[in-house]
């Protein structure tokens, strides 16, 4: 017997007509090339969505089609995430951080029509234009009296292209399981892989990440979404924004600039931000240098990579409450959200940052689970480390063109390439990349807890950790620290900090001082790039 409820399906289109319709008046404010304070409604937007459709349309695209952008966040590109999708097409986001090569595999990997780009990104674009064979025409997303000229064949001004078109378009009624998006990972091993969302997928993502134990959205927020649009739907804020009717704050190409960071918090009241840690490092260092605060700001989340608690701290000291999420591409990317239980109340400092600094509690719809070498299930007991596995709706069940390597395990589990260990509330905690793991002696180190420590010291901005053979142990940590300006700390120093942090055997047996660690485009340490800078170093 089935249920007697209509068969709707899950689609953008129901998010976009939801938020056109009840959340209309809400306001999206941008910071743009063209225009340092560019402010419409939901319903300005998506009447200009309809605009874009028509001229898509008139293009001669079918459904299905790939449709790359090379963007920040800004109202033209959330224009174009509703406008490709609910027609049927597929909004490809790319990261233009990646190198050259790697935009070209994966413009032609996908097999993109048009693409999308910002002006700063032409130039780009014009470099690549002779190896993109599939590539029929470009929009600039700009106005035409900034638009710039350009080699770049077909190329049209993103306003000129809308203008005229009807306001009002026929949107075709879709199958929940299409495709709607596609976003590629980075590439650290091998050429980048394409994961290609459903609109089915991500409705339920942004359901859940709306929720009260994630990150509590409603009509009364003002979110600035500082994770990048091209960097898996920056996180499901361009969905659940509208969803809810939040107001939304785009930070444009200023995503780690601190003044401007810093203004529109005050200017328009922002009170919850997404972002990955090197961003809130560049928030802190400007309101320390300049004595400015950001009063609005109550909430801010951090994903991507470890956050240290000397960065929640630091963040604690101007009201600001940072709450850690994990996640990945091939996850939406929602897979878990750290906001503490009613019971931690009662906990000491000692043990609420303890469970701070983890990496969240799993969210409905996804499961996890711990496995051995042998793939046997380890306990949940906050102790036992092992490979983390996952499933749910949001979670890709393989790579596009890829039907050759199978992303699932035999039991349709993904394999997520960390290693981590659960508690019996359901926290997770990643101890480590399973290729970054350090192995001295027989037994596993954890990079990410030598970092954690090794933050904590007044006069560290940044440390990363790597293995390095070593000729009795295999291999030992290296700590790698970037210190604070104007300081000038020892390397006895910093490593006498971590006893009593981490287990004694963990402490490296040296520090080097860098000025620059190098990161991954999606803003992560660079451990292959530390690896290959420091392959001739050796213990004694």
């Amino acid at each position: 017997m089935n249920g007697l409820m209509m068969d709707s399906q899950l689609t953008i289109t129901s998010i976009m007509r939801h938020a056109d319709r009840i959340n209309g008046a809400s306001e999206i404010v941008s910071f743009t090339g063209d225009n340092p304070h560019h402010r419409y409604r939901y319903k300005d937007a998506f009447r200009r969505v309809r605009q874009m459709a028509n001229a898509l349309d008139q293009v001669g695209f079918k459904q299905g089609d790939r449709i790359a952008t090379l963007a920040w966040n800004d109202y033209r590109h959330f224009e174009l995430y509703y406008a490709i999708s609910c027609a049927g097409h597929i909004c490809h986001t790319i990261n233009p951080r990646l190198f050259p090569e790697q935009i070209e595999f994966i413009i032609n990997h996908a097999e993109d029509q048009w693409v999308f780009a910002d002006p700063m990104f032409v130039p780009l674009l014009e470099a690549l234009k002779d190896k993109l064979p599939t590539v029929r025409g470009y929009v600039i997303m700009t106005s035409a009296e900034h638009m710039p000229e350009t080699s770049l064949n077909n190329a049209h001004c993103y306003e000129t292209f809308i203008e005229g078109q009807p306001d009002t378009y026929d949107w075709p009624e879709l199958e929940e399981n299409t495709a709607s998006s596609m976003c590629y990972t980075s590439g650290t091993t091998g050429n980048p892989k394409g994961v290609v969302y459903s609109h089915r997928s991500t409705v339920l993502h942004s359901i859940v990440g709306s929720l009260p134990d994630v990150m509590n959205l409603s009509n009364s927020d003002v979110i600035m979404p500082i994770v990048p649009m091209f960097h898996v739907n920056a996180w499901g804020t361009a969905y659940n924004g509208p969803m809810v009717g939040a107001k939304l704050v785009f930070p444009g190409p200023k995503m780690a600039d601190g003044e401007t960071l810093t203004h529109l918090i005050n200017e328009e009241k922002v009170n919850y931000s997404l972002g990955v840690p090197t961003v809130w490092l560049a928030l802190i260092d400007y309101l320390n240098a300049t004595g400015k605060t950001v009063e609005t700001l109550k909430k801010v989340v951090a994903g991507g990579s470890a956050c240290p608690l000397s960065l929640m701290q630091a963040m604690d000291k101007y009201g600001i409450y940072m709450h850690v999420g994990w996640g990945m591409t091939e996850m939406s990317p929602l897979g878990s959200y750290n906001k503490p239980l009613a019971w931690m109340d009662q906990c000491s400092e000692e043990e609420k940052n303890a469970y701070r600094v983890r990496a969240g509690r799993i969210v409905y719809g996804v499961e996890m689970k711990i496995v051995d070498s042998e793939h046997n299930d380890l306990p949940w007991d906050g102790i036992a480390s092992g490979l983390l596995l996952v499933k749910g709706p949001w979670v890709c069940e393989g790579y596009y063109r890829l039907e050759d390597k199978p992303a699932l395990d035999a039991e349709g589990w993904f394999d997520t390439g960390d290693m981590a260990s659960i508690d019996e509330y359901g926290y997770v905690t990643i101890t480590d990349r399973v290729k970054d793991v350090i192995k001295s002696g027989g037994e596993w180190i954890s990079s990410i807890d030598v970092e954690n420590a090794a933050m904590a010291h007044a006069e560290v901005q940044e440390a990363a950790v790597i293995g390095v053979p070593h000729p009795k142990w295999t291999e030992r940590p290296l700590l790698i620290v970037i210190p604070v300006a104007g300081t000038s700390p020892s390397k006895e120093e910093i490593l006498a900090s971590l006893k009593g942090q981490i287990a004694s055997w963990w402490i490296p047996e040296d520090c080097v001082f860098v000025e620059e660690i190098p990161h991954t485009a999606t803003g992560k340490v660079s451990k292959k790039d530390l690896r290959e800078q420091f392959s001739d170093y050796e213990y004694s």
